[in-house]
């Protein structure tokens, strides 16, 4: 929501999309140059699949743009479907492939995330974030308003109030003045769309 309303509406990194796909609801980034994340989440529970366009464990770096190995072998039938999902797989030329350098789940009946059996690559080219998931999901993972007041200020080029983040953070309705505070170019009635895609709290 803070993306829609510093973003006047438009293309934030962050989005919220409830009703994705049939009883499927999506969070997702994609920061324009190539990195993205989808969490779909089900009445099974959430799978994650994180795209570093730069990992060495990018299917980019095989011939036959296959994924690296173990990394969705083991995905539960719950969410194969997710595995071939057209908007998260790119074309490479003899057909679709998952673009993933990361994939995790989790089931409701789970107490913990699962993952493949994957051996990490090593070596001054793999550094120490081999497939991009601690970079990729840093911002969800702090999940702090402080942590977002830092994105906002280097993205949008502008600071924005630790007090009215935390509004949002807390899912208390937005109101006209908050949205100005955070972007004066921004208006409650203009960010009707998001508001209902979201499904976030209005007055």
């Amino acid at each position: 929501m803070l993306d829609a309303i510093l973003s006047d509406g438009g293309d934030g990194t962050y989005g919220f999309d409830r009703r994705w796909g049939p009883d499927a609801e999506l969070a997702s980034m994609d920061n324009g140059g190539g990195d993205e994340y989808s969490i779909v989440f089900t009445a099974a529970g959430a799978f994650v699949r994180g795209f570093d366009h730069e990992s060495v464990m990018s299917p980019y770096g095989d011939e036959n743009y296959r994924t690296w190995p173990g990394l969705i072998e083991a995905v539960p039938r719950e969410f194969a479907e997710w595995v071939s999902e057209p908007a998260f797989c790119d074309d490479g030329g003899a057909g679709p492939f998952l673009a993933a350098t990361v994939c995790l789940w989790r089931r409701h009946d789970q107490p913990a995330w699962q993952t493949g059996d994957i051996e990490f690559p090593t070596g001054r080219r793999a550094g120490d974030d081999p497939d991009g998931a601690s970079w990729l999901f840093h911002l969800l993972a702090d999940g702090t308003p402080d942590a977002y007041c830092g994105y906002a200020s280097d993205y949008f080029g502008h600071p924005v109030d630790p007090a009215d983040v935390r509004h949002v953070f807390e899912h208390r309705p937005l109101d006209p003045e908050l949205v100005r505070r955070l972007n004066p170019d921004a208006s409650l009635a203009g960010l009707a769309e998001p508001l209902d895609i979201i499904g976030f709290p209005s007055p």
